[in-house]
C-alpha cells in the first residue's frame, strides 16, 4: 500500500532528475559547439551548405504562410478597427502585430517543424548508421564537422526567414485592405510609417528571431546527437524536437517581450 502511494512521487522525482540531467547535458553540448565553432567557420562552405538546407529550402512555407497570415490579419484587423472608427490604421496594426510577435514566433514554429525536425532526423540517422562513430575513428570531430555548421546555419537563417515572413505578411495585409476592401493605399503605408519604430519594433523583433533560431537549432542538433540509434529512437527524437521547440519558443517569447516592451 505504501509503495502504491509513493509511486507517483517516485515517478515525479525520476522525471525531475532526468530533466536536470538533460539540461546539464545540453549545456555541455552548447559549450562544445561554441568551442569547435572556430574550426567550422574556417570552412565556411559547410555552413553555406547548411544555410541552403535550413533556410533556402524553407522559403516556400515561410513566404506562403506569411502571405496568408497577413491576409487574415488584414480581414480581422479591418473588422475590429471599423468598430472603433479607425480603419485607416490597418497598416500600423498589421505591421506591429507581425514585427513584434507573429512574425518571429510563427516563423520560428515553421522553422522548427521543417528544418529542426530534418536536422534531428539527419543527425539521428547518422548516429544509427554509425557514421558519427566512423568520424571519431578517423580523428574527425563530429561536433565540428556535423553539428556546429548546422547550429550556425540555423542561427543565421532564422532572422532572414522572419524578415521575409514579415514582408509577405505586410503585403498580404495590403492586398486585403487596399485591393479587396478598398482602403486608401497611401493611408496604409503612412500609418505604418508613423507608428512603427525601428528600434522598438523592427530591431527587437529581429533579436527575438535570433534567440528563437539559436534555441530551435540547439534543440534539433542535440536531440539528433542524443537519439537512440534505432528507427523508433530517431522518430521519438524528431517528435521531441518539434514539441520542445514549440514550448521553448513560446516561453522565450514571453521572457523577451517582458524585457523588451
Amino acid at each position: 500500500m505504501l509503495d502504491a502511494l509513493l509511486a507517483p512521487f517516485a515517478r515525479l522525482g525520476h522525471w525531475v532528475i532526468e530533466a536536470v540531467r538533460r539540461l546539464g547535458f545540453i549545456s555541455r553540448f552548447l559549450f562544445a559547439i561554441l568551442m569547435n565553432s572556430a574550426q567550422s567557420l574556417t570552412r565556411f562552405h559547410l555552413v553555406i551548405r547548411e544555410i541552403y538546407f535550413a533556410g533556402v529550402l524553407s522559403l516556400i512555407i515561410i513566404v506562403v504562410s506569411g502571405l496568408f497570415v497577413g491576409m487574415v490579419l488584414g480581414l480581422q484587423g479591418y473588422t475590429t478597427l471599423v468598430r472603433f472608427g479607425s480603419a485607416d490604421a490597418l497598416g500600423a496594426l498589421v505591421a506591429l502585430s507581425l514585427l513584434r510577435e507573429l512574425g518571429p514566433v510563427l516563423a520560428a514554429l515553421l522553422f522548427a517543424s521543417r528544418s529542426g525536425s530534418a536536422m534531428t532526423a539527419e543527425i539521428g540517422l547518422m548516429k544509427a548508421t554509425e557514421q558519427l562513430d566512423a568520424m571519431n575513428v578517423m580523428a574527425v570531430n563530429p561536433i565540428a564537422r556535423v553539428v556546429a555548421p548546422r547550429f550556425w546555419a540555423g542561427v543565421l537563417s532564422m532572422p532572414v526567414l522572419a524578415a521575409l515572413f514579415n514582408v509577405m505578411g505586410i503585403l498580404g495585409g495590403y492586398y486585403v485592405g487596399v485591393i479587396l476592401i478598398g482602403l486608401d493605399g497611401g493611408s496604409y503605408w503612412s500609418q505604418m510609417q508613423a507608428n512603427v519604430d525601428l528600434h522598438v519594433d523592427v530591431v527587437n523583433g529581429m533579436i527575438k528571431s535570433l534567440f528563437f533560431g539559436a534555441a530551435v537549432t540547439l534543440i534539433a542538433v542535440f536531440e539528433g546527437f542524443d537519439a537512440t540509434p534505432t528507427a523508433a529512437g530517431v522518430s521519438a527524437a524528431t517528435t521531441r524536437t518539434v514539441v520542445t521547440s514549440a514550448l521553448v519558443i513560446l516561453a522565450l517569447d514571453f521572457v523577451l517581450t517582458a524585457f523588451m516592451f
